[in-house]
């Protein structure tokens, strides 16, 4: 401090030095809010989810569009050979199926359009609107004309120009409704912890199951299983629930059977049963019923059988396809039509494309961050591919039949559409993927 005698030097040395301070505080406080400014922009540009158009989920698109195509041309198959004129016939179910199809890309866009994580907060509506539409279609007093019961199922809404099936839709809500549950639950990681997510499984399955569409409700299982894992629940307990549930199943298979002997079903539906029979009958080369309840698979396994390593003509394959008798043949049989016009290569060609399609989910799940994405693409991935493996090993004769579709080639609106649908979540998910500061998921020190 200067006194009133100081040297007047002295005084402006000491104010030019105090100037000096000043400056260097202000430029040091400057610096310090540069790079606070700096490091928050940083921040928010590596957390921020940004847009990348060159991902894996590009091979599901392209698989799936593959597929469709294949299914298509199957479709045409399907309908055999004018025997007026001896040309070719384009059905309306392939001009129908062209029409979902295109539909199906549509809903695929638009689905892409908006954040996946928006549709964490209307999964429970979903879900509540699905179960809504499953216990319609079971209400008996519903006119004929909106619930029509085809072969003894209720299954699906009419909507005048087409028929929906709500278990289509149920199988996206369940795995959204699921993905959100397990997202940041850890409670699945007790034993007791795994009858909460099963209880919300059997909602669905239950009113699938009275329909009847044992086929539909299996594909829930594996999903549940698959979303598990990938959530963090410990193996042990998924080996005994499993054991438990394996135990459970073979116990109503015997009963089922036995019961069968004296033409009673208390357990499964008699064409269920009779389906089981089949199989059975199949490897232990009993031919008796061979026109009767194994009749649609056997035809299916000869179509097969005759494609060969190669497949046929096309129009050969036609006058096959269609003197075959095959039931179902554009929907859950159309896998032995193609296999018959393209063969053995031909089979193997649809396996890859699904393995292509698997693979590429497979690493969109590996590569998303977010739990809710990462689940949602797990749990769709596993039930496209469990659908796939029980559709072609049915018509292979491995597993009983059920009204199963083949996903993206079988005909049908509803699994087409839901299936396109499945596409549009998983691209959605891929080319927007969390930043490097996005905590990671699932990770437990057990």
């Amino acid at each position: 401090m200067i006194g009133p005698g100081a040297d007047p030097s002295q005084a402006s040395e000491a104010l030019k030095s105090a100037r000096e301070r000043r400056a260097a505080l202000e430029r040091m406080r400057s610096e310090g809010r540069s790079v606070e400014r700096r490091l928050n922009e940083t921040a928010r540009a590596e957390a921020a989810p940004r847009w990348q158009w060159a991902t894996y989920g590009w091979v599901v698109v392209a698989s799936s569009v593959l597929l469709c195509a294949l299914g298509l041309y199957g479709v045409s198959l399907s309908g055999g050979l004018n025997g007026m004129s001896g040309r070719l016939v384009v059905s309306s179910l392939l001009t129908r199926q062209v029409a979902y199809a295109g539909l199906g890309l549509l809903l695929a866009t638009a689905v892409c359009f908006v954040h996946y994580r928006w549709y964490a907060y209307f999964a429970w509506v979903l879900a509540a609107g699905v179960i809504a539409l499953l216990v319609f279609v079971l209400i008996p007093f519903v006119p004929e004309v909106l619930v029509t019961p085809r072969n003894g199922a209720r299954r699906w809404i009419s909507l005048g120009i087409a028929d929906f099936q709500p278990s289509e839709l149920a199988k996206v809500a369940y795995v959204m409704v699921m993905a959100v549950y397990l997202r940041f639950s850890v409670s699945h990681r007790r034993f007791f912890g795994l009858f909460q997510p099963a209880i919300i499984t059997m909602v669905p399955v239950g009113l699938i199951l009275v329909e009847p569409d044992l086929g539909t409700a299996l594909l829930f299982l594996p999903t549940l299983l698959a979303m598990l894992i990938a959530a963090g629940a410990k193996i042990r307990h998924l080996l005994v629930t499993g054991a438990l549930a394996i135990g459970f199943a073979a116990v109503v298979l015997v009963l089922s059977l036995s019961f069968a002997k004296a033409d009673r079903y208390p357990l499964l539906r008699p064409h269920q049963v009779q389906r089981i029979q089949a199989v059975i009958e199949q490897f232990q080369g009993d031919e008796r019923f061979s026109q009767s309840r194994g009749f649609q698979g056997r035809q299916a396994r000869m179509l097969i059988g005759a494609g060969g390593l190669s497949g046929h003509q096309e129009e050969k394959s036609r006058a096959l396809i269609q003197y075959s008798k095959l039931p179902e043949k554009h929907t859950d049989m159309i896998f032995p039509v193609l296999v018959n016009r393209f063969g053995f290569t031909g089979a193997l060609c649809i396996i890859l494309l699904y393995a292509l399609w698997i693979g590429g989910a497979a690493i969109v799940a590996a590569n998303c961050k977010d739990p809710f994405g990462r689940l949602v693409v797990i749990g769709c991935t596993t039930m496209m591919a469990t659908q796939a493996t029980i559709n072609i090993g049915m018509t292979l004769g491995l597993l009983p039949i059920t009204g199963m579709t083949l996903p993206f080639v079988s005909y049908g609106g509803s699994s087409l559409l839901m299936a396109f649908l499945v596409v549009g979540l998983i691209l959605n998910i891929a080319i927007r993927p969390p930043g490097r500061l996005w905590r990671r998921s699932f990770e437990f020190d057990d």
